[in-house]
Order: C-alpha cells, then sequence, then structure tokens
C-alpha cells in the first residue's frame, strides 16, 4: 500500500473513480469519456516521465481492464426493450 501518492497518481485516481461511478450509474457516455480522459492523462504521464516502474504497471493494467470492460459499452449497441 503507498502512503504517499504523486500529485500524477491522485490525479488518475480521481478519473478512475469517475469511471468507475458513471459504469455503476450506466452513465455509459460519461465513463466513455473518462476512458479517453484516463487514455490521454496515461500517455501525458509516460511521456512527461511522471510514473515509472511499479506505478506505471499497475495504471496501464486497471487501463487495460477499463478497456476490456467497455469494449461494446455505449448507448448505440443497447437493444431496445420492447424488441
Amino acid at each position: 500500500m503507498v502512503i504517499f501518492k504523486s500529485k500524477t497518481e491522485k490525479e488518475l485516481d480521481a478519473v478512475i473513480e469517475r469511471l468507475k461511478m458513471n459504469m455503476a450509474n450506466n452513465y455509459k457516455d460519461n465513463a466513455r469519456d473518462n476512458l479517453k480522459e484516463l487514455e490521454i492523462m496515461m500517455d501525458e504521464a509516460r511521456s512527461d516521465g511522471k510514473l515509472k516502474g511499479k506505478s506505471m504497471a499497475k495504471y496501464e493494467e486497471i487501463l487495460n481492464l477499463f478497456r476490456e470492460k467497455m469494449i461494446g459499452y455505449s448507448h448505440k449497441d443497447q437493444k431496445p426493450y420492447w424488441h
């Protein structure tokens, strides 16, 4: 357990929490926006060297899990209940 997190880690955690909340509440568009935001933040952290080693691996794994969960996760793919 990490007691002291960097500013970047705290920001990533905040986006992840919003993403989880939006998925739990079935706010698909907001969740997809959060995923994009997380991807952008990860790219910036990677290129700026703000995350390294275990921290980078941890957030990469989290990002990949959300990418898998959100395949086909949109209102467009939803079947109407009346069919």
